[in-house]
């Protein structure tokens, strides 16, 4: 049940898009993760460069795959 906070795409020339220990586990349904635009506030692993720019390389908050409930429930309250 719940297959709809699943997807994996093995086929993608990118996958996994990060290091992981557990590729069966990794989750490219928020491919671009959803949180991005929040800033310093994502709650994820980033780092700005030199330049200004957010860095997501390091995060693999939105890949995980228990972590379905915890993205929508961030998202309702930031259009609360």
């Amino acid at each position: 049940m719940e297959h709809y906070k699943f997807f994996q795409n093995r086929e993608c020339e990118y996958f996994p898009c990060h290091e992981t220990d557990k590729p069966e586990e990794f989750n490219c349904l928020f491919c671009y993760c959803p949180l991005y635009h929040l800033g310093k506030d994502c709650g994820g692993n980033f780092y700005y460069t030199d330049k200004g720019v957010k860095s997501c390389v390091n995060c693999i908050r939105p890949h995980i795959k228990d972590n379905y409930e915890e993205i929508v429930k961030k998202l309702r309250e930031e259009n609360n």
